[in-house]
């Protein structure tokens, strides 16, 4: 990569050939890409730099998994410029959506614009390494911005997050998706402040949560059976505000780099039942980021196509 020193590590170049088969128009609910930066230069500002990983890399990662549909999530590293999701959207407008960063003084149109580009929500970043937190206010301020939109606001939070901040969560006049489980302490098991927090927000009626980041909350090695013990909790409690994604290209990780073919296969950890899995894997993520009934040219006529 010319230009730029990367800070983080990449994803692993070879995935394993998950053994599960996913459900047809599978959607991975949570990914990231990055640059390239020589076409869609990384923010000055940014925390972090990673390696390059385009749209062109994730498709290829994903066709490998058997998964269709993904939600592209901006990275902090681009900021709030959404020019290389923008160009991801327009390649493949019926395959994948995507959630914004917004500045607080973002105009209507531009949120406009991103709308009718395939975006369906903003994410809020409460974790250090990525920028400040909002405060409550700012929080409130940007359902207002989003609102009119129908987007959901994406919560990167912690448990001790959930537990701080639970009365606003709960009241947000908005859809709420928590990332990663709310990150919380695995080492604290089903009954930790966090996770308690966490299934009480869920119930609330407007709150998802992706059961993605499980390298993130275990305090184990792979298969993270601590981590995974929890999500599949969360598959059980409320199997219609699941989503599932893996996190790809997986940036900021302490430990060993995921593989995605063996995080595929930790599905079925997580919700044993076909249709469970069906409802985490595609009807959940229809439902939230409104992926339109036609799909792609590579899965027309799947029999899953005439279901939708």
């Amino acid at each position: 990569m010319t230009g730029v020193t990367p800070t983080i590590p990449p994803p692993l170049d070879t995935p394993s050939a998950p053994r599960l088969t996913l459900p047809g128009l599978s959607c991975d609910s949570h990914v990231h890409i990055f640059g390239p930066h020589a076409r869609f230069p990384y923010a000055p500002t940014r925390t972090f730099t990673p390696h390059d990983v385009p749209a062109s890399r994730l498709r290829a990662l994903h066709d490998g998994l058997g998964i269709v549909r993904a939600v592209l999530v901006q990275s902090a590293c681009h900021g709030t410029d959404h020019a290389a999701v923008l160009d991801a959207l327009a390649d493949a407008p019926d395959r994948y959506r995507a959630v914004a960063l917004l500045a607080p003084d973002t105009a209507a149109a531009d949120i406009r614009r991103l709308d009718d580009a395939g975006f369906r929500g903003v994410r809020l970043h409460f974790l250090p390494h990525l920028g400040r937190a909002p405060d409550p206010d700012a929080v409130r301020a940007m359902v207002r911005l989003i609102r009119p939109f129908g987007w959901h606001i994406a919560l990167h939070v912690t448990g001790r997050d959930l537990v701080e901040h639970h009365g606003l969560i709960a009241t947000l006049e908005a859809p709420v998706i928590i990332d990663h489980m709310g990150r919380v302490d695995a080492a604290e098991g089903a009954d930790g402040a966090g996770f308690t927090q966490l299934r009480r927000l869920i119930g609330a009626g407007h709150v998802w949560v992706k059961l993605s980041g499980a390298d993130r909350v275990t305090q184990r090695d792979y298969p993270y059976e601590d981590a995974v013990a929890l999500a599949r909790i969360l598959a059980k409690d409320a199997p219609e505000r699941v989503l599932w994604g893996s996190d790809f290209p997986h940036p900021n990780i302490r430990g060993a780099m995921p593989d995605d073919g063996k995080l595929v296969d930790l599905i079925a950890e997580i919700a044993p039942d076909e249709t469970a899995r069906r409802r985490m894997l595609v009807d959940n993520p229809a439902t939230v980021f409104g992926f339109p009934p036609l799909v792609s040219p590579e899965v027309a006529g799947h029999p899953d196509q005439r279901r939708r």
